[in-house]
């Protein structure tokens, strides 16, 4: 019986070990649902890897396999094995391969970055709630921010996801300041004066959020939307996207930032537009009703959590939440 050549048995392997990675590498259920004009870049990035990376997998264990059944002791056999040194031509090889795949994934992680905005190098205008870094409580910033029209922009270099290359030297559709604080996040709407504790945006809006923090070092992460940037201490970061699904997303601090991290939790509700319009004048004339009854109250006779839970209450920030901000800017001042 002829004995099948090993370069054919290589070849097989190799047609069996990249359909099985294909397959496998774009039919995966791995990812949350898209719900961003972005989400389908990364997408594309991490099932290239994944492909990859399972077609490594494959031949490093299928020849681990191999080997164990191939080469095992037999009974009997005593003898040393075979003396082999060096293979110049497989060293060259794994040495190679490996090196090409780094760069390939390093020129399309480049440009998958710039697509989504990442090379956007302009300023961009900033309200004052976003530029300006005050001492004092944070909600009590963002809700003397909600009283005021909106201020002149100020331009200054940031970092993070900007415009694409479609949107670059255009306007976003709607600017929103994200601050984040120990241990939640706080929405303010320049345009209307509107303050949240979740993110309402409309579908197939350009939506750009400004984010800063507070306090210490947070990371504002949405995993359907493919998109995660820091909210810096004193440094404006920036986050540009689109939304395409409406519905309601997880958002996650994605960094460590204190003992109630994995509390810091809140959502992006994607409305079509006739409900984002619906929320926004409903919130606004919500809001206006607050800040009317705060007027009348005399702030003297309350503390600061009292004075601002009905505020927060409204925006979804939780008592024990607000108390923890108050008492953390008492001990710092």
């Amino acid at each position: 019986m002829q004995q099948v050549p090993v370069s054919l048995w290589t070849l097989v392997a190799g047609i069996v070990v990249t359909a099985i990675s294909i397959w496998i590498g774009q039919n995966h259920t791995l990812m949350p649902v898209q719900a961003s004009l972005q989400a389908p870049l990364v997408d594309g990035f991490f099932n290239v890897m994944f492909t990859i990376a399972i077609a490594l997998f494959l031949v490093v264990e299928g020849t681990i396999v191999v080997f164990l059944i191939q080469f095992r002791r037999r009974p009997g056999d005593d003898t040393d094995g075979v003396p082999i040194e060096g293979n110049l031509p497989l060293e060259v090889f794994w040495t190679a391969i490996p090196t090409a795949i780094v760069l390939l994934l390093g020129i399309y992680s480049v440009d998958v970055f710039n697509r989504m905005g990442g090379f956007d190098p302009a300023g961009h205008p900033h309200s004052a709630a976003h530029a300006a870094h005050m001492p004092g409580s944070a909600i009590a910033a963002t809700l003397s921010d909600t009283s005021q029209a909106t201020t002149a922009p100020s331009i200054a270099p940031t970092i993070g996801i900007g415009a694409s290359p479609q949107t670059l030297n255009k306007p976003a559709d709607l600017v929103v300041d994200v601050k984040g604080i120990q241990y939640a996040w706080i929405f303010n709407y320049p345009d209307s004066g509107i303050t949240s504790g979740e993110l309402h945006i409309p579908v197939g809006a350009d939506v750009q959020l400004n984010l800063s923090a507070q306090d210490v070092i947070h990371s504002f992460w949405v995993p359907n939307f493919r998109l995660k940037q820091d909210a810096l201490p004193g440094i404006p970061t920036e986050l540009r996207f689109v939304a395409t699904k409406p519905g309601t997303y997880p958002v996650v601090c994605a960094e460590l930032c204190g003992g109630y991290h994995g509390s810091m939790r809140t959502q992006v509700i994607v409305h079509t537009p006739e409900e984002y319009n619906s929320w926004r004048t409903e919130n606004q004339i919500a809001q206006q009703q607050n800040l009317n009854q705060v007027v009348a109250i005399n702030p003297g006779d309350l503390s600061t959590s009292e004075f601002l839970a009905p505020h927060t209450h409204d925006m979804g920030i939780s008592a024990a939440t607000l108390e923890s901000v108050v008492i953390g800017q008492e001990r710092r001042d």
